[in-house]
C-alpha cells in the first residue's frame, strides 16, 4: 500500500490526502481487509501467535514500576527504541539531514546532489511499515484476533500525533501516550462506576475530538510554519519547476 502511494504522490504528482484517503478506504474495514479477513474466516479463529509480557510475572508485580516497565510486550519496547533511532537518525546522520533537506526544499536538496525521489520513495514505504506493525499490534498483542474494523480508526490520530508532536520523535512518544490515556479513560471509568454523563459517548470520542481539535488549530499555513512544519510538506516536486 506504501508503494502505491508513493508511486501515486511522488511519480504522478497526486495529492497526497486524496491518495491516502482513497487507499484507507481500498485497504481497510471496507475494502480489502475486509474482504480478506472475512474470506479467510480469521474472526472465528484466535491468533496462532501473540505477543505476550517478556518479564517474569514477579517483575511485573512490583509497585507502580512493575506494569509499566516489566509488564509489557517486545513490540512497546521496540517502540521506544524506534523513537530513540529515529531521532539519531533524523538530527545525527547524513542521511537524516537529507530527509530534513528533501522536506525543507527538495529544490535545494537536489542543488547538492541528493535523490529528492529515491528519498521520498525510502521514507514513505519506511512509514507504511511502520504503520503495518501498528496495525499488527492490535491483533497481536493488544487483543489477539482479528475483526472488522478492529483498529476503530486509530490510524487517524497518528496524523493529529504527528502535528502534536511538532515533528519531533521524542514528543511523539509522549503524545502517544496522551491520546492512549484519552482512550483508556472511558473504560477505566465505568470500571470504577464513575458516570459524567453520557460517558461511553463523550469519553471513546475525546481522542477524535481531539484529533479534530488540533488539525483546526494547525490548519493555516503560519501555524504550521510555527510549529515546525517542513516548508515542503505535501507538496510535489518536478526539477524543471526550479
Amino acid at each position: 500500500m506504501a508503494l502505491i502511494h508513493a508511486f501515486l504522490v511522488v511519480t504522478l504528482r497526486a495529492n497526497q490526502i486524496v491518495s491516502g484517503l482513497a487507499l484507507t478506504i481500498f485497504a481497510g474495514a471496507s475494502g480489502l481487509s475486509s474482504y480478506l479477513g472475512n474470506d479467510l474466516h480469521l474472526a472465528a479463529n484466535p491468533a496462532r501467535h501473540a505477543f505476550h509480557p517478556v518479564f517474569p510475572s514477579s517483575m511485573q508485580n512490583w509497585p507502580i514500576a512493575g506494569p509499566i516497565l516489566f509488564g509489557q510486550n517486545v513490540l512497546v519496547y521496540a517502540s521506544w527504541v524506534c523513537v530513540v533511532a529515529v531521532w539519531l537518525y533524523l538530527s545525527r546522520t547524513r542521511p537524516g539531514l537529507n530527509v530534513r533537506a528533501v522536506g525543507e526544499s527538495p529544490a535545494a536538496a537536489d542543488a547538492m546532489g541528493i535523490d529528492v525521489t529515491a528519498y521520498r520513495y525510502a521514507h514513505t514505504l519506511v512509514g507504511g511499515a511502520l504503520a503495518g506493525v501498528a496495525g499488527a499490534t492490535f491483533t497481536l498483542a493488544i487483543t489477539p484476533q482479528w475483526v472488522d474494523g478492529i483498529t476503530g480508526g486509530a490510524g487517524w490520530i497518528a496524523i493529529a500525533l504527528v502535528i502534536f508532536a511538532f515533528w519531533r520523535p521524542e514528543l511523539c512518544l509522549v503524545g502517544a501516550y496522551f491520546f492512549g490515556a484519552l482512550q483508556a479513560l472511558a473504560p477505566q471509568l465505568q470500571a470504577r462506576d464513575i458516570h459524567l454523563g453520557p460517558t461511553v459517548l463523550w469519553t471513546n470520542s475525546l481522542p477524535y475530538l481531539m484529533t479534530v481539535l488540533v488539525l483546526v488549530l494547525v490548519s493555516t499555513s503560519g501555524a504550521r510554519r510555527r510549529l515546525g512544519a517542513p516548508a515542503s510538506l505535501g507538496l510535489p516536486y518536478v526539477r524543471e519547476e526550479r
